[in-house]
């Protein structure tokens, strides 16, 4: 079918075999192992971090001044920055508290896609930003977080300005 001369190379496929358990179950043992020695710290680290920022009044101070960008930029009720923060702690906590606002009307269609398609450009959490530092360094984390914060705002905004100008949910 192909033009050319034929090749001897020959691909040699591995048995298919079923899994013993006993290999699944130490492999399963050494992920586990890993999940706790290395996400679980990070996961209280960001915890502390979110707690210490709550307990010294940051976080409203934060909100406050997200609100101009949240409000105006996204098009989200004020509210919707709780969720952002808190979705830095854990993306599921975040999605769960923009869930609540829907569920309470305050957020629309439009907001609905608006607030999820930026918190999921996001980095996934804390502890993702932890490892981004543990494997890449500070200076490349910083310089990551400082291109994925930006861009995910401005991608919401620009979605929230294109789906209210042709009026995809109105």
């Amino acid at each position: 079918i192909v033009p050319g001369q034929d090749s001897d190379f020959i691909l040699e496929i591995p048995p298919l075999r079923l899994p013993q358990l006993s290999n699944i179950l130490i492999k399963t043992m050494g992920r586990i192992e890993w999940y706790l020695k290395e996400a679980v710290p990070l996961f209280i680290l960001g915890t502390l971090v979110l707690f210490t920022a709550d307990k010294l009044k940051l976080l409203p101070l934060i909100e406050k001044a997200a609100s101009p960008v949240i409000v105006n930029f996204l098009g989200l009720p004020a509210k919707a920055a709780e969720s952002f923060i808190i979705g830095f702690l854990r993306r599921d906590y975040g999605a769960a508290g923009l869930f609540a606002l829907q569920e309470q009307g305050m957020l629309n269609t439009e907001q609905v896609v608006v607030s999820l398609t930026t918190i999921t450009l996001f980095i996934p959490c804390i502890a993702n930003l932890f490892v981004i530092i543990k494997e890449r360094g500070l200076k490349t984390a910083l310089i990551i977080t400082a291109f994925v914060f930006p861009f995910s705002i401005m991608v919401g905004g620009l979605l929230h300005h294109l789906l209210s100008w042709l009026r995809v949910f109105n």
